[in-house]
């Protein structure tokens, strides 16, 4: 489910972290669409989440699961990113067969993407 981060220029300098380590999520859902918080541990572990956690790269690590297009949203005072995955849920709560109709599991999911960081913001 999980990609490997893109080579960022200043490699040397960089760990490769999972966001479990930098990050909490939580995750529901809003009808067919999903919705997942992730929020920094620490404010200096915000910029990197701005940096690496698009929408695109929240696509990917989903893959087929999420139908429809992912919009972020930036929650900048509380160092949190939020996401909607629309058409993630099988048709939502009472119409989809899934195991995780609502969503729950989801930020347990995306905490295993793989992010670089520079090692001064961890």
């Amino acid at each position: 489910m999980s990609e490997p981060a893109p080579r960022n220029p200043q490699y040397n300098r960089c760990v490769r972290v999972r966001l479990i380590e930098i990050a909490h999520a939580r995750s529901g859902d809003k009808g067919d669409t999903a919705n997942v918080g992730l929020i920094a541990l620490d404010d200096r572990h915000y910029p990197a989440l701005l940096r690496e956690v698009t929408s695109e790269r929240v696509k990917r690590h989903f893959g087929t699961l999420c139908k429809g297009p992912v919009k972020r949203f930036e929650l900048p005072n509380i160092g949190a990113l939020n996401f909607l995955l629309d058409g993630a849920l099988g048709g939502g709560g009472t119409l989809s067969l899934r195991a995780d109709a609502q969503g729950k599991t989801l930020g347990a999911a995306l905490l295993r993407m793989e992010i670089e960081v520079a090692r001064d913001e961890i």
